[in-house]
């Protein structure tokens, strides 16, 4: 019913590749579940081919299990065989599962972000769920850092994972050493700046002590609040 009214309204439907059997997998599944959507969709309940949206869903890989290498490969396939047999659909997906196991590191997630929309829209997507403001240009990724990512990606060599795993904990490392450079830089600033700078970055670690350093410098005590 849900279908036939949007048809109706004139909307647009996404359709994620999941049925009876549950979360597709592989290339083929996301097909099988995408072209028996279609054909429902367009045969039974009256909507126009441009109208339908499928997510066959983008799944997390270099998680250190194998079955999980080969997703965004999945993926980039069945984008390449839905868009042959229905070509006026739409294809989308929430590009930020691909990297779920990088979560903190944002520099290595952005990069695998950005390369794998480069092979994701060649192969024919069109719409992704991202933050964009924050993607590097393709072109613009480090090297080594690219051919990391994209060897996980595209599942090309078998270590992909362990490298770019390595390459990421080095990342992070060097980050938390920038880190901590700069807030022993903003640690030496005045009382008042120091309160400033935690409001503005939300850090609340020295919160006290600096409202105690400010408040002996102070007569009137609502200057400081």
């Amino acid at each position: 019913m849900s279908y036939l009214f949007c048809s109706r309204v004139g909307a647009a439907v996404i359709v994620m590749a999941f049925d009876e059997q549950g979360q597709a997998v592989t290339a083929d599944r996301k097909f099988e579940i995408c072209k028996r959507s279609y054909d429902i969709l367009t045969t039974r309940c009256g909507f126009a081919p441009q109208d339908i949206i499928f997510d066959p869903n983008i799944l997390t890989i270099a998680t250190g299990i194998e079955e999980h290498n080969n997703y965004a490969v999945e993926f980039l396939k069945a984008i390449k065989m839905i868009k042959a047999a229905m070509p006026l659909t739409h294809v989308s997906g929430g590009v930020s599962n691909l990297s779920f196991s990088f979560r903190g590191n944002d520099h290595i997630r952005e990069a695998m972000h950005s390369a794998f929309l480069y092979h994701a829209i060649n192969n024919g997507m069109e719409m992704g769920i991202v933050n964009a403001g924050a993607l590097p240009i393709y072109s613009d990724i480090e090297p080594t850092l690219l051919q990391l990512a994209e060897d996980a990606i595209l599942n090309r060599t078998s270590d992909a994972t362990e490298k770019l795993l390595e390459f990421a904990q080095k990342t992070k490392q060097a980050a938390g050493g920038a880190k901590a450079a700069q807030v022993e830089e903003w640690r030496s600033k005045p009382s008042e700046e120091k309160l400033t700078y935690s409001l503005v970055k939300g850090i609340d670690t020295y919160i006290t002590e600096d409202t105690e350093e400010a408040r002996a410098a102070v007569s009137i005590f609502l200057t400081i609040i």
